[in-house]
């Protein structure tokens, strides 16, 4: 039996997933969380055999959340989720750990896939979007000044392109403020743009958020 966490900040997805899930006969949902910090802790009581998340939180997120789980259980499973299916998302999350990287967009019988293959000790990803990275190594794409961002540079990047402020950054990811102003300060110059109004338009012509 895999024992999974569901880690999405939507209740409605979620318990699209449970219904999906518990339809298995070799899964079984132990636990839920509706944030990168209850996910942490979530993990901590639970210890499933996968944790399936979503990227895209308010908070800490995802990309932070799986982080801090490698941290302390660097054999943790992690499937990252994310309602974009670009190439970068992909690429960061499985720098950080995760064993695998699904859109939200594929069909559910590939969310079974994906956990089972997780749960195995295999890496998954989408026929499609192996292709495009594989692709994006070969042609080059891969090292735009997007990917030339650090780990940290990038998820600030991608949360004021969204339109948070550097305060709430430095709360969600428990930074000092001064820490998110040079990440800003260096993300800006690797990026060649002087303002918001341009980081934002580079993350939409890479499909990091929605226009």
């Amino acid at each position: 039996m895999i024992r999974v966490l569901l880690v999405d900040d939507h209740a409605v997805v979620r318990t699209g997933f449970c219904l999906l899930l518990q339809a298995h006969p070799d899964i079984t949902v132990v636990g839920e969380a509706d944030s990168g910090e209850n996910a942490c802790q979530r993990y901590l009581e639970l210890n499933p055999d996968v944790v399936v998340m979503d990227l895209a939180m308010p908070g800490m997120g995802g990309l932070e959340a799986l982080r801090r789980i490698r941290a302390h259980q660097p054999q943790a499973r992690v499937l990252a989720l994310s309602a974009h299916d670009d190439p970068q998302h992909a690429r960061r999350a499985l720098r950080e750990g995760a064993r695998g990287f699904l859109s939200k967009r594929s069909a559910p019988e590939a969310l079974l896939e994906a956990i089972s293959a997780v749960a195995a000790g295999r890496r998954y990803l989408d026929a499609n979007l192996a292709q495009t990275l594989a692709l994006d190594e070969v042609e080059g794409a891969g090292k735009s000044a997007v990917e030339r961002l650090s780990e940290r540079e990038f998820d600030v990047f991608v949360r004021l392109a969204g339109g948070a402020t550097v305060q709430r950054i430095a709360d969600d990811l428990k930074l000092s403020a001064s820490t998110v102003g040079t990440h800003l300060y260096n993300i800006k110059q690797k990026l060649g743009v002087s303002n918001q109004a341009e980081l934002t338009l580079i993350a939409i012509r890479h499909g990091l958020i929605e226009a």
